[in-house]
């Protein structure tokens, strides 16, 4: 991404409502599956830290990687977790060396070989271990966000869950979420900023606009409803 959005990133994930709603779920689902609980976990494309901050708050060892060296100092400094600079494409780790991975709209980017990067992400994880993937949904949802943040792919749940499997992971569920919210994404995406020059999504809220959104999204997470569609497809998966 640009300079520019990784300042924005840095800016307010702690507290923008979508940050706040994909790490709730991300910290569900490691819950629920933790893979190798013994080896540290993986945040592939960390950013500028926020969701490694949250990992810093367990007795779990972790890790992150980010493309941008810059991003991966500001999520060293935020998180007090070690932080490399790399590519998904060809991760700097030995092999096996986690117990889990876990990536968020890092597979979608116009800069990441899908093969090549699963392939990294399976041979860096333990036998047995978990992986945690974030990826924006469907392909007509594509803006001016998207732009921003240099992504080049929207995904389907079941398109998903086929990259994963044939890249040899198995039990893969692939979920939906964001879909009470999905409305409100159409109507500002393909309506209210449908140029190419439009910001990306990410910035300041007011804070009760913040409340309400965030507020919706823990009513989705709390009713666990297997949703038809949704801003944002959730996917676990197993290294055998």
């Amino acid at each position: 991404m640009e300079d520019s959005e990784y300042s924005l990133m840095d800016a307010v994930e702690d507290r923008m409502w979508w940050y706040r709603a994909i790490h709730a779920r991300l910290l569900d689902a490691l819950a629920l599956r933790p893979g190798v609980a013994a080896l540290p976990v993986l945040d592939a494309g960390c950013g500028t830290g926020g969701f490694l901050r949250r990992l810093a708050e367990a007795p779990r060892p972790a890790a992150g990687l980010d493309y941008n060296p810059s991003a991966a100092g500001r999520a060293a400094t935020k998180s007090g977790l070690p932080v490399t600079a790399g590519t998904v494409n060809a991760l700097p780790f030995p092999d096996a060396a986690f117990g889990a991975a876990v990536s968020v709209d890092v597979l979608c980017h116009a800069a990441v070989d899908q093969p090549r990067a699963l392939a990294e992400l399976r041979r860096v994880i333990a036998p047995g271990g978990t992986l945690l993937l974030n990826l924006p949904a469907f392909a007509w949802m594509f803006s001016a966000h998207d732009v921003r943040v240099h992504n080049a792919r929207r995904y389907t749940a079941p398109a998903a869950a086929d990259l994963l499997r044939e890249a040899g992971f198995t039990d893969v569920s692939a979920s939906y979420w964001n879909g009470f919210l999905l409305p409100l994404m159409v109507l500002q995406r393909k309506v209210l900023a449908r140029g190419q020059d439009h910001a990306s999504d990410v910035g300041e809220f007011s804070p009760w606009l913040d409340r309400l959104l965030h507020g919706v999204t823990e009513i989705e997470r709390r009713a666990r409803l297997p949703l038809p569609a949704g801003g944002s497809v959730l996917l676990t998966a197993t290294r055998p």
